[in-house]
């Protein structure tokens, strides 16, 4: 079996993020950048059944900026066999449309692959969409928020909440599914894998190589943004001195910002 997990390099979850005023999107070179967790819980999926069954190749695709890599790297280091970065400068500022084209294009580049596994959204942009828009590209079925998973040879099947109870979900393969922060916690490298992962190839493709034009420029229709501005500093609010009208005064605030 071939599986590919999708992964994505994002600023670090624990630091503070900024937007960029000029051009409207994530200030990315704020913060370090690092695998989105949500994928590292992908690619464990896919590692515990390559655990089982040793004849499975795991594959990590992302879409991204050239050190992206760094990602590839963490990720190949905890078991993935090798991994693909598809890498233009006309990508830049993509939408989850164009995103989710060159993702699907990648893949069937790839070849042969059985399932796609992914987080069901990204921590810096929170869309959701990309695993049912790669598969409604590659003409696939999705079986998207999957808290629980479990992989065969020729079927998938999980459980996804909904309001109001549990979904159980199946399909044969080839097909994608999304899975939530529930499904597995995520290995860590060993320094075994750290050594190997430096050996391991990972491709880079560039938009010619994928034979597709893609990006906000190809896009049909694309959303601008007209201006920004700097979130003010906080203001501090009013003291009060207690000098026995403090109850009073504590009233009259209230009731003039309409609080009460």
């Amino acid at each position: 079996m071939k599986i590919v997990v999708l992964a994505k390099q994002v600023p670090d979850t624990w630091s503070d993020r900024k937007i960029d005023l000029e051009t409207g999107m994530l200030d990315r070179a704020a913060s370090e950048p690092v695998p989105d967790e949500i994928n590292e819980r992908a690619l464990e999926n896919a590692l515990v059944y390559k655990d089982a069954h040793q004849d499975t190749e795991v594959v990590v695709l992302t879409m991204g900026p050239q050190d992206a890599t760094k990602t590839l790297r963490k990720l190949l280091s905890m078991g993935a066999d090798s991994a693909v970065l598809v890498s233009d400068a006309a990508l830049a500022g993509s939408d989850m449309v164009q995103t989710a084209q060159v993702l699907a294009a990648a893949i069937q580049k790839i070849g042969g692959v059985d399932l796609v596994v992914a987080g069901n959204e990204a921590t810096d942009g929170r869309g959701g969409m990309i695993p049912a828009m790669v598969a409604q590209a590659l003409g696939l079925p999705v079986l998207p928020g999957l808290d629980a998973v479990q992989v065969a040879a020729d079927q998938i099947t999980g459980s996804a909440q909904v309001d109001g109870g549990t979904l159980e979900l199946s399909s044969e393969l080839p097909a994608v599914v999304s899975v939530t922060e529930k499904t597995a916690e995520a290995r860590f490298p060993n320094f075994k894998g750290i050594m190997a992962a430096k050996k391991k190839p990972v491709d880079t493709w560039s938009l010619a190589e994928l034979g597709i034009a893609a990006g906000p420029e190809a896009a049909p229709v694309r959303s601008v943004m007209v201006s920004a501005n700097a979130r003010p500093p906080k203001q501090a609010g009013p003291k009060m001195t207690d000098d026995g009208t403090a109850a009073a005064q504590l009233a009259e605030f209230l009731v003039s910002n309409r609080l009460a």
